[in-house]
């Protein structure tokens, strides 16, 4: 099993939109085979602050990052970002 969990710095006029700007990749992700979860969790402390938890079954890591979505959010996320994403952990 792969695990990952990234922390997202969303600019503060995007923060009340994010999940509608990740929608797509989101539930593309969650109709994967080999996806246990994909999560989203604001922070309580920093209300621009997304984190990112992502489960998929180890065979099925390659064919994620393989989505034709990559290219797109490559080039929509970042302008709500403030910084590239932080992977926190990969295990």
């Amino acid at each position: 099993m792969q695990v990952v969990v990234i922390r997202f710095t969303v600019r503060e006029e995007w923060a009340g939109r994010w999940l509608d700007l990740v929608g797509e990749f989101t539930r593309a992700t969650r109709a994967e085979d080999g996806n246990l979860w994909f999560w989203w969790a604001r922070s309580v402390d920093e209300p621009n602050v997304f984190f990112l938890l992502e489960g998929h079954h180890e065979d099925s890591v390659e064919e994620h990052l393989k989505s034709p979505l990559i290219p797109k959010i490559q080039r929509e996320w970042p302008v709500a970002l403030v910084e590239t994403p932080q992977v926190l952990m990969t295990r």
